[in-house]
């Protein structure tokens, strides 16, 4: 049946469990839809949803492939759960560069979150997005905090530019890794010291133990190294084992002291995601001009044909398209 962005709104807005529910997850599709109608609909529907948005803690959560983040995740959100704790989990997952299939089997990774009724998890392909974060993120978790959660967990793919694009959505930063395979020396690139908030050594049982605080000091003294985030505040690296749920209470006594002790902070810091997150949908908007006009595309193939042949220059030919898309007019 029809429905209008104003209805959808007021049912993901609903105190009744499962009419939200169905809401938020068609408002997710329909967010995530690329056709022209649906996109419509779509920005009219986060404007009638964006005064009951901006209450959860938006966390993300990345690491290599193997570090355990399902897993961590699974228990750090049932550990919120019984904190009384609503949790929104966005989980990210890799796309095939040849067919574009993603694996989307977080959820059989978390069963205890599928179940419980103030959980809710929604996997995501990541699709050609750099950095292994779905295009739509942005506006899914707006939608989630509309729907009464308290606490949005995103988990990327961990590869490559994730890091970079995660944390420019989410109040706070988690790196998890592991110890003993070498995974600690990757706390030295400067990326990671530049852009977490903290880092949690996963799947420390006590056999391990050892190794996992010698890792722990090594990346302390790294981090120590480095030019830090704030000011303010020492990447603090924790401990801890998903699958033993140790040390996931202090995970989140280090996420609480960061994020109440600096509200103002974190305001700030959306404020000014949001300004990049509307010069990256400009930018969405010049590429898909591109790509729904057959003459702007016949031109830039052209254009690519002659800078590959060395006969044009790359600004040049740029110059030349984004004139042709009017973008460049006074140029």
């Amino acid at each position: 049946m029809p429905f209008t962005a104003e209805q959808l709104a007021d049912d993901i807005r609903s105190q009744n469990h499962a009419r939200s529910r169905r809401a938020l997850a068609k408002a997710i599709t329909l967010v995530e839809s690329s056709r022209s109608a649906d996109v419509e609909i779509a920005q009219h529907l986060l404007t009638a949803i964006l005064p009951a948005t901006g209450a959860s803690q938006r966390i993300g959560i990345t690491g290599i492939p193997g570090v355990g983040k399902s897993t961590f995740i699974e228990a750090f959100g049932v550990m919120l759960l019984r904190k009384g704790y609503k949790v929104a989990v966005l989980a990210i997952d890799p796309s095939s560069e040849r067919t574009g299939g993603s694996i989307l089997g977080d959820k059989t990774r978390m069963p205890e979150l599928s179940r419980a009724e103030n959980a809710f998890i929604r996997p995501s392909p990541a699709g050609k997005t750099l950095g292994g974060v779905a295009r739509r993120t942005r506006e899914t978790m707006l939608l989630c905090e509309a729907a009464g959660f308290d606490v949005v967990l995103v988990e990327t793919v961990g590869v490559g530019q994730s890091e970079t694009a995660l944390s420019s959505m989410v109040d706070f930063f988690l790196v998890l890794m592991l110890s003993g395979t070498g995974d600690e020396l990757q706390g030295m690139k400067r990326g990671i010291m530049e852009l977490a908030d903290a880092i949690a050594i996963n799947k420390v049982e006590a056999e391990n133990r050892m190794n996992a605080e010698r890792a722990a000091q090594q990346l302390r003294n790294a981090l120590h190294l480095g030019m830090p985030k704030y000011e303010d505040w020492s990447v603090p690296v924790q401990l801890c084992s998903a699958r033993e749920q140790t040390g996931l209470e202090e995970v989140w006594a280090i996420m609480q002291e960061f994020l109440q002790n600096n509200a103002e902070r974190t305001q700030h810091l959306r404020r000014t995601q949001a300004v990049r997150w509307m010069r990256e949908t400009v930018q969405d908007g010049i590429a898909m001009l591109l790509q729904h006009s057959p003459a702007l595309r016949e031109l830039n193939t052209q254009l690519e044909a002659q800078v590959f042949a060395q006969t044009l220059s790359p600004s040049a030919a740029a110059m030349r398209l984004l004139k042709a898309m009017g973008v460049a007019e006074k140029m």
